[in-house]
């Protein structure tokens, strides 16, 4: 079988397309032939080691994938070979096979789309967890989302939607207006490109104060980071939640006094953690993800598509921010 490796920490273009032994499926898992293989953040984070996680090398990047059951490891019941299923993993899924969690795994309803599938599980249960269990999102708040093109913005705004909210999409330029305004964004907002000098953020968090009203956002969901955050954090409403996501365009230091003016809170996401200290929540939040799929109420939205050999230039797409919605590599028919 093909995998595209990490041999050594670099960049997308350092990945090598090479013919590996095919995994065994261990107790509890399943081995999975892999369809498609949704891109995420922490794709570009680990071949460059600088991800919390390091796998052993040589390893295959790609953490969500959709497939077909292959073969069913000592254990495990429910599934046969031959079901279509969408899972997460820790690293593996750029191969023609992949080994997974029975846990993890979900089973694709019959009609939907496995690129779509393959899309679902990371941005949107990540989105979900921030906004229901962390953020407390009621119906009627409003909601500010950065970065709100990208893979996980979009689901931030479809789901924000679904709990009743108002949504203020914040985007970096005006083309990426139109797909957040397909999905349901009641209004937009375009920043500019940092980084920014003092006048400039000021005039930044004015634009932010603006766009959510004079009340401010209830909850603000930041994936984006860097010289955005403050500006938006000053935009914040009585006793909002700012919900951290993550940091492309850099860690930010905040100014503490913000907080405490605002009687706000400054709320961490980190979905994989949740995942593995709750996972019957986890487990309950992406079945009502599916629910909502199949319903038609969310749909992941794909930037674009390539093949297996070209699975860096992929990771490479998304690493620019150029990608309106998910970047997804198809490796089986």
């Amino acid at each position: 079988m093909k995998a595209l490796l990490s041999i050594e920490p670099g960049g997308p273009e350092t990945l090598t397309l090479r013919e590996v032994s095919m995994p065994q499926p261990g107790p509890g898992e399943l081995r999975v032939r892999v369809r498609t293989c949704s891109i995420n953040y922490p794709d570009v984070l680990v071949i460059e080691d600088k991800y919390q996680f390091k796998p052993q090398r040589p390893f295959a990047p790609g953490v969500e994938i959709s497939g077909i059951v292959d073969a069913v490891g000592e254990g495990v019941t429910g599934w046969t070979a031959g079901m279509h299923l969408i899972s997460t993993l820790s690293s593996g899924g750029l191969a023609d096979y992949a080994v997974v969690n029975a846990g993890d795994a979900f089973p694709i309803p019959d009609g939907q789309d496995p690129v779509e599938g393959a899309a679902l599980i990371l941005t949107y249960a990540t989105a979900l967890h921030a906004l229901a269990d962390r953020g407390q999102l009621r119906k009627g708040e409003t909601l500010l989302v950065l970065g709100a093109a990208g893979g996980v913005g979009l689901a931030a705004i479809e789901i924000g939607k679904v709990m009743g909210a108002r949504v203020i999409a914040a985007v970096s330029s005006e083309d990426k207006t139109r797909i957040a305004r397909a999905v349901g964004a009641d209004e937009l907002m375009i920043y500019g490109e940092g980084p920014f000098d003092r006048e400039q953020a000021r005039a930044l968090a004015g634009r932010f104060k603006q766009a959510v009203g004079p009340q401010g956002a209830d909850v603000i969901y930041d994936p984006v980071g860097g010289d955005y955050a403050e500006p938006a954090l000053r935009s914040i409403a009585w006793e909002g939640r700012y919900l951290v996501i993550g940091f492309p365009a850099g860690i930010p230091s905040l100014p503490l006094n913000l907080p405490l003016l605002k009687s706000c809170d400054i709320r961490g996401i980190f979905w994989g953690g949740f995942a593995q200290r709750d996972p019957e929540g986890n487990r309950r939040n992406t079945r009502q993800l599916i629910d909502w799929w199949v319903e038609g109420r969310i749909r992941p939205r794909i930037d674009k598509v390539y093949p297996l050999a070209r699975g860096g230039e992929a990771i490479a797409r998304l690493a620019s921010r150029s990608a309106i919605g998910k970047v997804v590599v198809t490796i089986g028919a």
